[in-house]
Order: structure tokens, then C-alpha cells, then sequence
């Protein structure tokens, strides 16, 4: 069983760096999830992203302590072209949709067209989130629908609400276990002196003693 601890550690205390993208339409919630995650807090009066924001995250899971670089885009088309950029290297790419508004759900299909047009890694690690679930009287997109769509495009599939905190640490735990057990997306992902140390201790012949 994997635990988790989040809080604040110096930077050179961690064994991977990994970079996660929240991207989705615009209103879908991703800033009050990145907020709910790192602060634990939520606003109601939320305003939308412009450009790009950024918030860092340290948590331990599976005796790896974790340094999370967590993007959080915007998703009005205007500001596409501004993002592209963000995808370069992200291990983790978690698309939301705002599960009482179909028209959130429906767009999911270019924004993937995004990811596989701008991300650099070709094992990176996708999540699907159905967020507001909070909003049960207002279903737009049933669960069944979600995760068909999820599977369908080799991602995982949670549901969450910023508002009432369901799903928001389990979503980031899944990606991130995921990402560890992913050889690939682990490279470049240590601290440069640990690399470095790693490198000599490869490089360097192995002794025996009598």
C-alpha cells in the first residue's frame, strides 16, 4: 500500500521532479483542483486563468519523495498558442471536463489533438477528470460515458469536486504512481547532483578487497 504526505521541503530534498499539465476547457475547474490540491482551500469566484499559472507540490509515495511542478492553463482559445510551449516534457497530462456541461465533455477530442500535436513525451502518463460532481442534479455526462471515453484513448478516469475535495488527491496519487512505474518517463527527473553522483558511481571501476 503506497502512502502519501504533502508539505513544503528544501528543493534539493526530493528523488524526482515531474511536470503535470492541467488542460480542458475554460470554467471546467482546473485552477480550484490545482488550488484544492496544493492549498486545500476553494473559492466559489474563482476567476479563469490567463496564460499559463504554476504551483509546486512536494508529497512521499512509495518512499519517493516527489517534487510536483503542476501547470495549470488557460483554456480560452486566445491564449492556445501561449501553452503549447507547457507541454514540452510533462510526464503527467490530466484533462478535465466539467461533468454537468456536455460542451466541456464533447471538446475533450481537440484538446487531445493538442497533446499529441505538442507533448514530448510519448509515455506520458493521461488522466481523464470528471469534475463538479458536486453537481448531481445537473449530470450533463454520466460516469459510463467518461470513463468509455477514457478508455477508448488509453487514459485513466476519475471524478472529483473541488468544492467538496472528492477524488483530488487520488487523481494526483494515481498519476504520479503511474509515472513511477513508467522507466521511461523517469529519466532527467532526479536533482542534477544526484544525476551527477549516479554518473560517477556508474563510471567508476568496482573494487575488491582481500
Amino acid at each position: 500500500m503506497s502512502s502519501a504526505a504533502a508539505g513544503s521541503a528544501p528543493a534539493s530534498q526530493y528523488d524526482h521532479l515531474f511536470k503535470l499539465l492541467l488542460i480542458g476547457d475554460s470554467g471546467v475547474g482546473k485552477s480550484s483542483i490545482l488550488l484544492r490540491f496544493t492549498d486545500d482551500e476553494f473559492n466559489e469566484r474563482q476567476l479563469s486563468t490567463i496564460g499559463v499559472d504554476f504551483k509546486v507540490k512536494y508529497m512521499s509515495l512509495n518512499n519517493k519523495r516527489l517534487k510536483l511542478a503542476i501547470w495549470d492553463t488557460a483554456g480560452q482559445e486566445r491564449f492556445r498558442t501561449l501553452t503549447s510551449s507547457y507541454y514540452r516534457g510533462a510526464q503527467g497530462i490530466i484533462l478535465v471536463y466539467d461533468c454537468s456541461l456536455r460542451s466541456t465533455f464533447d471538446n475533450l477530442k481537440s484538446w487531445l489533438e493538442e497533446v499529441r500535436k505538442y507533448s514530448t513525451n510519448q509515455d506520458a502518463v493521461k488522466m481523464l477528470v470528471a469534475n463538479k460532481i458536486d453537481k448531481a442534479s445537473a449530470h450533463g455526462v454520466s460516469r459510463a460515458e467518461g470513463e468509455e471515453f477514457a478508455m477508448s484513448h488509453s487514459m485513466l478516469f476519475i471524478e472529483t469536486s473541488a468544492k467538496t475535495r472528492k477524488g483530488i488527491h487520488q487523481a494526483f496519487e494515481e498519476v504520479v504512481l503511474k509515472v513511477l512505474d513508467t522507466p521511461s518517463l523517469l529519466a532527467n527527473t532526479q536533482p542534477i547532483g544526484a544525476r551527477l553522483d549516479s554518473a560517477e558511481g556508474a563510471s567508476k571501476p568496482s573494487s575488491s578487497c582481500c
